[in-house]
């Protein structure tokens, strides 16, 4: 196998290793912050609140994330570029690059699942702990900051680590809808180096090492460090 490409190609690789980075950390972020609140409103006694929240789960947990990539960027943003407001618009040059849809169907898709999964931990919390936190005289606002979901996050560290590093595997699929994500780049290298492997070596072997990485991260997550004496 020859590699002799990858001093050529270096730019392209950072740039979609940098797009890949982007793409996972808006979609983690924004994601889990829409996954807190899907998953108190899955838990609302208001069906108001509760039934849409559980339809929006049923449909972006049941469908592909492809799919769903396809439809806002085809579909709605098709939409968008038929109405020539918007093309004139402060907007545009954001509606009409394909890594916002890809991000907004990453940010959908977690809050889905990751909803789902925290509203189980929330509800695994022992009832025990909330109501000895309302006895010390915190509001819900505080119970929830401090003491519900801190716990509920515990329980289920390591179901967010395997949600984590599918989200990272699934930025890889901003390259179908032309962005030059590090996948993108690869494929932009197999173009033009009409090499076939050597390519998805490389970036494969990348997304492993951010695997890791994520996975140390979360490793981290929670330990104190110990006082020396």
């Amino acid at each position: 196998m020859d590699f002799s490409w990858i001093n050529s190609f270096a730019n392209e690789l950072l740039h979609g290793l940098g797009i890949t980075l982007k793409l996972l950390a808006l979609s983690g972020v924004f994601g889990f912050l829409l996954a807190v609140l899907v998953a108190l409103g899955r838990l609302s006694s208001n069906p108001l609140i509760s039934a849409p929240l559980r339809a929006y789960t049923a449909v972006f947990r049941g469908t592909p994330l492809l799919v769903q990539i396809y439809i806002l960027y085809y579909g709605v943003g098709s939409v968008f570029a038929s109405y020539p407001l918007i093309r004139g618009s402060f907007l545009w040059p954001y509606l009409r690059e394909g890594f916002w849809y890809v991000a907004l169907a990453l940010i959908l898709c977690v809050g889905a699942y990751v909803g789902e999964v925290l509203r189980g931990a929330l509800r695994a919390v022992p009832r025990g702990e909330l109501e000895a936190a309302r006895a010390f005289g915190m509001k819900r606002l505080m119970v929830l900051r401090r003491v519900w979901l801190p716990r509920a996050l515990e329980l289920v560290k390591p179901t967010l680590v395997g949600e984590t590093v599918l989200l990272l595997k699934a930025t890889a699929l901003a390259s179908t809808v032309a962005v030059t994500d590090l996948l993108g780049a690869a494929n932009l290298v197999r173009a033009q180096t009409l090499r076939v492997y050597e390519p998805l070596l490389a970036v494969a072997v990348i997304y492993i090492v951010l695997a890791f990485v994520i996975e140390h991260v979360f490793s981290r997550w929670g330990k104190v460090p110990q006082r020396q004496a």
